[in-house]
């Protein structure tokens, strides 16, 4: 296969990495990078097959001032919910792009593990289960591939798993013990899959690579952004600091604002990440919220 890449973060080099063993691949970013292969954008964009791996809250922004539509079918590589409005990404694609040519990849992957070829599963997810399987099949050997049609359950369950996960960091850090972490754990799946059942997603999803395998290791792992976000705040350092210093965009936290706001329009019960959202957005004390959840 002929695939571009757009967007050179760690997850984009990662996928260009996995994907460039058994295709051609190019990569392409707003900024210019020292990456074999690099193109630019317009070159990008001419590739049949794309994988865009753009931060989820500035893919609305990105596919308004860049995207030229010749018939290209995606693959999403970004989790997230819009914070503005709480659209999934496939409602943002969406408006863009025919749903038919949208794929979601998802699943327990380290980008840093993906650059050293260890073994790793993922999953992807598309209404177009043959796309999903062409982008399944390109995948390199020390990656298993799966197919699934369950765009809604791939979404919330990537996105979601980032919040529990600095819920995760929060319970490291003030050393709670490994009860409390795998009770945290087990809950956070419990409470994304109420969530997604809201929004139709099947619930066989959230216990499949997706939504358990990514949960796990996102939740457990201090390689995990969103976990270090937890730890920060555990530290009682400011979030803006923590942000600062991590130097990378951390998804859980515009997610948990995202959530929060769902939940209130809906009136979904959804308690660790509305602790989550009180700590980032109300500097709310780690401790206290932990006292809450008992409660």
């Amino acid at each position: 296969m002929k695939i571009a890449i757009i967007g050179a973060g760690k997850w984009g080099q990662a996928l260009y990495h996995a994907y460039a063993q058994n295709n051609e691949v190019v990569i392409s970013s707003r900024n210019t990078k020292e990456i074999e292969n690099f193109v630019s954008i317009e070159e990008a964009l001419r590739y049949e097959y794309l994988i865009l791996a753009i931060p989820a809250q500035f893919v609305r922004e990105w596919m308004e001032n860049n995207w030229v539509e010749y018939g290209q079918n995606i693959l999403v590589a970004a989790k997230g919910i819009e914070t503005t409005t709480g659209a999934f990404l496939n409602e943002v694609y969406g408006a863009f792009v025919e749903p038919e040519r949208l794929a979601f990849i998802s699943g327990p992957s380290f980008a840093t593990e993906v650059q050293q070829s260890l073994p790793t599963a993922l999953k992807i997810s598309s209404t177009n289960v043959k796309l999903a399987q062409t982008y399944a099949d390109a995948l390199p050997d020390f990656i298993k591939g799966y197919v699934s049609d369950d765009v809604i359950g791939a979404e919330v369950s990537g996105a979601y798993k980032n919040v529990i996960a600095i819920a995760g960091g929060v319970c490291e850090g003030l050393g709670l013990g490994n009860n409390a972490k795998a009770a945290l754990i087990s809950r956070g799946l419990v409470e994304m899959t109420r969530f997604g059942e809201a929004f139709g997603a099947k619930t066989e999803t959230f216990l499949s690579l997706g939504g358990a395998g990514d949960l796990f290791l996102t939740a457990s792992s201090t390689m995990s952004r969103n976990f270090r976000v937890g730890l920060g705040l555990a530290h009682g350092k400011k979030i803006e600091v923590i942000l600062e210093e991590l130097g990378e965009v951390a998804e859980g936290v515009p997610t948990a604002k995202a959530l929060h706001k769902i939940a209130k329009e809906k009136n979904i019960y959804l308690p660790i990440a509305t602790e989550v959202y009180a700590m980032i957005e109300e500097g709310k004390e780690p401790l206290q919220s932990v006292q809450d959840l008992l409660k």
